[in-house]
């Protein structure tokens, strides 16, 4: 089987098939050009989704990932990077190994191709002007035999006819010898060049034909085995990442089995735990003596058993359940609140007025942690250095963690002192090393830096003491209850974090001296009395959403329009009302004073 002797009359359809077979393989490459791009995007795309669901460094997203199955999401992301990688391998293999190994054949191909083609074209004109050559003599050997016979009739005419002179006879007669000769010449030419023709033809169909065909088949063939080639190595490049690609998704059927929903469940509590103990039983109220009632111990409005009037919070306000009281524990000085969430070391919490015993206990069950909002950090709102914005159980483990910080700080401060140390001895015994004494102001510095990172450790080492329960309770506060309650002035405000702390270990600041005794002295007979309702002095308009979760808060909404029946007497809440029952505090910063300046107590602003 070979196209020079099958095909040996068919140059023109065998050049067109080379053609088409190039163009085939043109075609193949890309192909596989187009498949190694939409590979690589394929690869892009994977790692921006990856990239996009891993957590923010220094963020909160960051710290939920101390979960299993937040874990085993970090997992699945991560595998899935390398599952990317691998598609940027098949992009890169196929480009490399098939795109331009196939484009650097099919240019050599080409050349092939054509430089046969070419030794085809010059086998044709040889054979086409070895054509013209004989049909040359062929035309010229019969035109001197028409010449020659011509020439012998004209002799003989010449011969026959008695008027001609002898001298015109002989003339003719030598003419006809003459183009006889010319055509006895042709002819040798004709044939010699027959028999040249004949061997040229037979080399060109036998020979040079079949060896330039044999030549473009044999490039052909290898063309197309090429390509199967390249189909097996397609095949290959995607096999070969298989293993690999395997082992990610086995990462990932890893990580899904490494989820353990009980260690979960008890991160859960570690994290939001709050040591608070629930509350004890409600003691019965005897209300059958009017002048003398018996009031739980839990109560705010406990007269301590001593016979004194009992003393009230503000307005029409009687004493109020604090939600993490312990049985038998004093109650706190008023007013007895957390801080709002939304305001961290903000003012203290005002005044409340006595709500059902229902309402404070499903308050209770639905509270939440505090946790700061956005809006106040953007005014500058910060923690306590102590955390006692925080439930008991949570303040500890920040204050553990503080506590832990210092220590490695203290511990690499010391690593920096020995340092320091051991090199002022080496320049001691060697003074051409340098000048011992340009390490001194160093060796101070750190060493009072050690001094001050001890010192903090102290501090926060007595908080975390003070809420573990090794240390007494706080004389101050205390002093502060019994103070109130007989009748004995208030201490000074102390801005220590330790004596703004509530029964529950939350955060409260406390009320002036001067606050205090207006308490005591406009209060005291309001548990029989009850007062009108105070009049608006003005209106309001909230500017921020504030969830009055807290005792002696209100919750107001972004926009909502309220009364204002109490401004502002510089603890930063604005008294509001809603309607007849429904009124209480907002930060001042929330909401948008307008006073009117014919209501009585109102402040004329110029």
């Amino acid at each position: 089987m070979s196209w020079g002797i099958e095909l040996w009359d068919q140059f023109d359809n065998l050049e067109k098939h080379t053609q088409w077979g190039i163009d085939i393989l043109e075609k193949y490459i890309k192909f596989v050009k187009e498949r190694a791009e939409i590979e690589l995007s394929y690869a892009k795309q994977l790692r921006n989704l990856s990239k996009k669901y891993q957590p923010k460094k220094n963020s909160k997203e960051e710290e939920e990932y101390k979960y299993t199955s937040c874990q085993a999401f970090l997992s699945t992301l991560n595998e899935m990077n390398d599952y990317a990688g691998q598609h940027e391998v098949i992009s890169e293999n196929m480009t490399s190994q098939i795109t331009l190994d196939l484009a650097r054949y099919v240019q050599e191909l080409k050349q092939e191709r054509k430089s046969n083609f070419h030794d085809g074209r010059k086998a044709q004109q040889h054979i086409e002007t070895c054509w013209k050559q004989l049909e040359s003599s062929k035309r010229r050997f019969e035109r001197d035999c028409k010449e020659a016979d011509r020439a012998q009739q004209y002799f003989e005419k010449m011969d026959a006819d008695i008027n001609v002179t002898k001298a015109d006879v002989e003339k003719a007669r030598q003419q006809a010898q003459i183009r006889h000769q010319m055509a006895e010449d042709s002819k040798a030419d004709y044939s010699n060049t027959l028999q040249k023709f004949n061997q040229e033809q037979h080399e060109y169909y036998h020979t040079h034909i079949p060896g330039i065909f044999q030549k473009i088949q044999e490039m052909e063939e290898r063309r197309v085995l090429r390509l199967g080639e390249s189909m097996r190595t397609y095949a290959e490049v995607d096999r070969q990442v298989i293993p690999i690609v395997g082992k990610c998704l086995d990462g990932i059927v890893k990580a899904a089995e490494s989820i353990d929903q009980k260690s979960d469940s008890q991160l859960v509590i570690e994290a939001y735990k709050s040591g608070f103990e629930p509350p004890g039983d409600i003691e019965f109220e005897d209300y059958t003596q009017p002048m003398k009632r018996t009031v739980s111990e839990n109560s705010l409005s406990n007269s301590r058993g001593d016979g004194k009037p009992e003393l009230k919070f503000g307005g029409k306000s009687k004493g109020k359940l604090w939600p993490f009281i312990k049985k038998n524990k004093p109650p706190p000085p008023p007013p007895a609140s957390a801080s709002p969430s939304t305001v961290p070391n903000g003012p203290q919490s005002p005044k409340q007025q006595k709500e059902p015993l229902s309402h404070r206990f499903n308050e209770f069950m639905t509270s939440k942690p505090k946790i700061h909002c956005f809006r106040s950090l953007k005014r500058g709102g910060s923690t306590p250095e102590d955390f006692s914005n925080l439930p008991p159980e949570q303040r500890r483990k920040k204050l553990q963690q503080k506590v832990d910080e210092l220590n490695k700080e203290i511990q690499k401060e010391m690593d920096q002192r020995d340092a320091i140390t051991k090199m002022k001895d080496v320049y001691l015994k060697n003074p051409q090393m340098g000048d011992p004494a340009s390490l001194d102001h160093k060796l101070t510095e750190v060493s009072q830096n050690i001094d001050k990172l001890r010192l903090e450790v102290q501090k926060f080492e007595a908080w975390l003491a003070e809420v573990e329960g090794r240390l007494p309770a706080r004389n101050e506060q205390v002093r502060r209850q019994s103070g109130m309650y007989d009748g004995q002035p208030p201490p000074t405000v102390n801005t220590c974090a330790q004596d703004r702390e509530s029964p529950d270990g939350s955060y409260t600041e406390e009320q002036s001296q001067e606050s205090e005794v207006k308490v005591l002295a406009t209060d005291f007979d309001d548990e029989f009395d009850d007062e009108e309702p105070l009049p608006a002095i003005g209106t309001c308009k909230a500017l921020y959403t504030f969830e009055g979760q807290n005792e002696g808060t209100i919750s107001v909404a972004e926009g909502e329009t309220l009364y204002v029946i109490e401004e502002d007497k510089g603890d930063g809440w604005t008294r509001i009302r809603r309607n007849e029952d429904e009124e209480g505090y907002v930060p001042t910063s929330y909401v948008e004073v307008y006073l009117d300046k014919n209501a009585k107590g109102a402040k004329t602003y110029i």
